[in-house]
């Protein structure tokens, strides 16, 4: 056989190179939907950001979205093919809400996380299920270790990052957060500081100056969805009148 013929028209052969081409196809899906996202995590907090586009003028822009809270205390950004980021959330959901119900206590970030890969990789190997086209940036805070910055891709590999990054431009995020980053355990300052290094690293790599309907923010140990004072212990998504503050604090040190 020359080149990839036949080793791609099944999900579980390995061609003569040793490559299973489906999973690369699943790779190639979640460059291929055009959005970037980044985690970044701060000392007491962590965040996902991503871009958010509206292909169409008639969609309700409250229903587009790349940004998923999984249970209280983990949340997620899903890059990729948006149909399947929404069947993986309802997995995920499903998961978390099941190890609540067996254990009395809520799944932790990495726990989920292993468990997400896990699932991920039964699909490279079993004919009746494709990879799932999507990365999976989980973040979370643990009472014990503190913030928590996972992500999981299609071949079933998950690690911990201190700062990562998904989609098109990928390489250049990390580029970008490496020299932020040099020498750090984690992003220095509070939420605010974490949440602009994560849009300043969006903007620069994509070379636009976002406006407030553009971006998500997703973070924990943010600033309380009541608006009282302290830090929100779970999983939020920041308003567009919160990332505009963000931006206009950009914008004021330049």
């Amino acid at each position: 056989m020359s080149g990839s013929a036949g080793f791609d028209r099944h999900i579980t052969i390995f061609s003569d190179q040793g490559r299973l081409y489906q999973v690369e196809y699943a790779f190639k899906a979640i460059t291929a939907a055009n959005i970037t996202s980044v985690g970044v995590r701060g000392k007491d907090c962590a965040v996902v950001l991503s871009q958010k586009k509206v292909p169409d003028k008639l969609i309700d822009p409250s229903s587009v979205t790349h940004i998923f809270r999984l249970s209280p205390s983990v949340g997620c950004v899903m890059t990729g093919s948006i149909a399947d980021a929404r069947a993986w959330v309802n997995r995920a959901r499903g998961e978390a809400a099941e190890f609540r119900y067996k254990f009395g206590y809520e799944m932790p970030c990495d726990v989920l996380a292993k468990r997400l890969a896990n699932i991920s990789q039964v699909f490279t190997q079993r004919a009746y299920a494709r990879p799932y086209g999507v990365s999976t940036t989980l973040i979370s805070l643990d009472s014990e270790y503190g913030p928590q910055l996972y992500k999981c891709d299609p071949a079933g590999y998950y690690v911990g990052y201190k700062a990562t990054a998904s989609g098109p431009k990928t390489q250049e995020a990390l580029n970008f957060l490496e020299k932020k980053l040099k020498n750090k355990d984690s992003a220095e300052g509070d939420w605010k500081e974490v949440v602009e290094l994560g849009i300043a690293t969006l903007s620069t790599v994509l070379s636009v100056d976002f406006k407030k309907n553009e971006l998500e923010v997703g973070i924990v140990g943010g600033p309380r969805s009541d608006g009282k004072d302290g830090t929100e212990p779970g999983f939020r998504a920041l308003t567009e009148e919160e990332i505009d503050d963000r931006l206009q604090a950009i914008a004021d040190k330049d």
